[in-house]
Parts: C-alpha cells; structure tokens; sequence
C-alpha cells in the first residue's frame, strides 16, 4: 500500500491514524461527548437570558442586541479549541503513551496536526448545539455574520492552538504536575482579551497589553460588526498577523521542551 506523504515528508497516513486514535476514544465514552455538550449549551442558555434581561432595561443593549450572546459563542470558540487540543494531548500523558509515540516513526508536526484536526471535531461536536440553542432560544443567528464570522473563527482558533502547543510542551517537559495549567492560562487571557467590554474600560497601560493578543482585536470587531455594521478589516489583518508569530514561537517553544524531556527523560515518566 502506498503511503501518502504530504509536504516535507510529512505522512497523511501517520496523522489520519492519530485522528482515528482519538475519534475512536471519543466515541468509547459516553462522558466525554456529553461534556462537550453540556457545558457550551449551559453557557450560552445562561448568558442569553442574562442578556434578555439586560436588553428590556437599557436601550444600550437593546440597540446592540445579540452583542453578549455572540461574545459567550466565539468565546467559547478559543477556550474549547484550545481544550480540545490539549485534551487530547492528555489523553496519551494519562494512558503513558507519549513515550511510545515519540519513539515511533510519528514526527512531531504529524503529532500536532493530528490534534488540530482533532480540536476542530471536539469544538464542533460542542459548538453547533450551542449556535443552534442561541437561534432558538433568543432569535441570535451567528451564522448571520456571513463572511466575518470566517474571519473571527479562523484568528480564535490559530490563537487556540498556539496556546494548546505551548502548554502541550510545558505538561511533556514537566510531567502532569504542571496539567493545572492546561485548564487555567486561558482563563488568565479572559480579562485582557476584553470579551464583554471594549478595551477603552482599561487602564491605559494596560490596553497595551491587551492589542498584543489577537482575540481582543477579533471582540472588538465582533462589536464593531453588531453595533455600527461596520467589518474591520484592518483588525482581522493586524490579529493574523500576531496570530502567525505565536504559531511560529509556540511551535519552537514545543520542539525544544520535547529536546529537553527527552534529554533528561521526562517522556518516560510522562504520567507523573
């Protein structure tokens, strides 16, 4: 059987067998798709009648209406495709098989490829109950959006895996006592990123801060979008653009974490 090789000599084979690994794991509990269910739909359910609310007594909102609820979607579009990724790097620290998958012919872009493609699947699983809730529940379509919502997801998710590599390399270099991590620098971006409210509330030196992170340009122009009709374009160039340096430098930063694991070992203690 031929094998299909991509560019580089990087095999479609290896990582389509990585995928079906994951999907496959996926499939085998029950839990695991339930998770991925549960928590966006209760996101987007509590926040819309939140919004609901807000909307009947201040003509702000009302005039911005489905500004919350379209925040609560593509936020969760960064958070859950970042877990998504990571989850399933964590799949082989907890089954303590990265060892065997890094001694075995599987490069390490294979490797992380086969995670993006598996984020992709788990944030869709996730993600098209919960538009399909906001468009029931509270008349909130985001596929209305049209071509600015490719715009959105695609720098949300790139910022997603650059964080998903990074903190997959500090989990592989530092074993699961750094997993906490995993769950919670995302969390630690939430405020700076300006979700629910546009940079100008923060203190000057501090909005410096945030323009360095591409998911603040992507709400803002969601807001942009929602409140004045207006696509900003120049944001979504400007957060590529960051967006492609992250990549780059959380790709290096993995690379070299898996250098120094396998130099002192780390791999083969990868489940403590």
């Amino acid at each position: 059987m031929t094998e299909i090789s991509l560019t580089g000599g990087i095999s479609g084979h290896r990582i389509g067998a990585m995928i079906l690994r994951y999907w496959y794991l996926l499939l085998s509990s029950w839990p695991r798709l339930l998770e991925l269910l549960y928590w966006p739909a209760l996101q987007v359910i509590t926040w819309g009648f939140i919004q609901y609310y807000i909307a009947q007594n201040a003509s702000f909102f009302a005039r911005a209406g489905g500004t919350l609820i379209g925040a609560v979607i593509l936020w969760d579009i960064l958070f859950r495709g970042q877990l998504g990724f990571s989850i399933s790097f964590l799949e082989e620290m907890w089954a303590r098989n990265l060892g065997n998958l890094m001694m075995s012919p599987l490069k390490p872009i294979e490797f992380l490829l086969s995670l993006t493609v598996m984020s992709l699947i788990r944030l869709a699983i996730g993600i098209i109950p919960m538009t399909l809730l906001a468009l029931i529940f509270f008349h909130f379509n985001v596929y209305s959006l049209g071509l600015p919502l490719i715009a959105f997801f695609c720098n949300l998710i790139f910022t997603s895996w650059s964080v998903g590599i990074f903190v997959s390399g500090l989990v592989l270099r530092n074993g699961l006592g750094a997993e906490s991590i995993v769950w919670t620098l995302m969390f630690a971006i939430m405020p700076l990123a300006c979700i629910y409210y546009p940079v100008s509330v923060l203190p000057g030196w501090l909005q410096y801060v945030a323009w360095a992170l591409p998911p603040t340009y992507v709400f803002e122009g969601m807001r942009a979008l929602l409140i004045e009709n207006s696509f900003r374009t120049d944001l979504m160039l400007e957060a590529l653009a960051i967006n492609a340096c992250l990549l780059a430098a959380s790709f290096w930063a993995f690379l070299a974490l898996l250098r120094s694991a396998k130099m002192h070992g780390s791999l083969l203690s990868s489940g403590e």
